[in-house]
């Protein structure tokens, strides 16, 4: 078989591979994600600490509905000792890029805490491909108050 006719064959089987990989790196990510909020609130530190690699390029940035900021110090990422703060929270809107072993999703989440109150925020996260998989590096989260609330 001559090069060109090996490589019209073997190009469509790689192209394939890459595409199912990244649906793959994609759908790992969201259920990485809901592993975090999860373990964040039903106070599980030592699953919640597992979500997430610090290095010193972490950041975690909290923006509140009337401007107020402030950094959270990512050790308390990987702290076992979390409290847990109850409630539920349901991610939406993912848009996910992967380049390499670098990931950066952009998604929307609806917090429900115990007595039901709702809070709604935009977030980014970074995230970093590990041996043990996908793992969080940093995020910034911008708290907002849906209009008409």
């Amino acid at each position: 078989m001559q090069y060109p006719q090996l490589l019209f064959l073997l190009l469509p089987v790689y192209l394939a591979t890459g595409c199912i990989r990244k649906v793959d790196d994609r759908e790992q990510i969201k259920k990485l994600l809901v592993k975090e909020s999860a373990t964040w609130r039903n106070g599980d530190g030592k699953a919640h600490a597992d979500c997430w690699i610090i290095t010193p390029e972490s950041r975690i940035l909290v923006s509140l509905p009337d401007g107020r900021h402030f950094d959270v110090p990512p050790a308390n990422m990987i702290d076992e000792h979390i409290k847990a703060a109850g409630g539920h929270a349901e991610n939406s809107n993912y848009r996910i890029t992967i380049s390499g072993n670098l990931a950066v999703v952009q998604h929307d989440e609806v917090s429900t805490d115990t007595a039901g109150q709702q809070s709604y925020s935009h977030e980014t996260r970074i995230l970093l491909r590990t041996a043990k998989g996908w793992k969080l590096n940093g995020q910034s989260l911008h708290i907002y108050k849906p209009a008409g609330n």
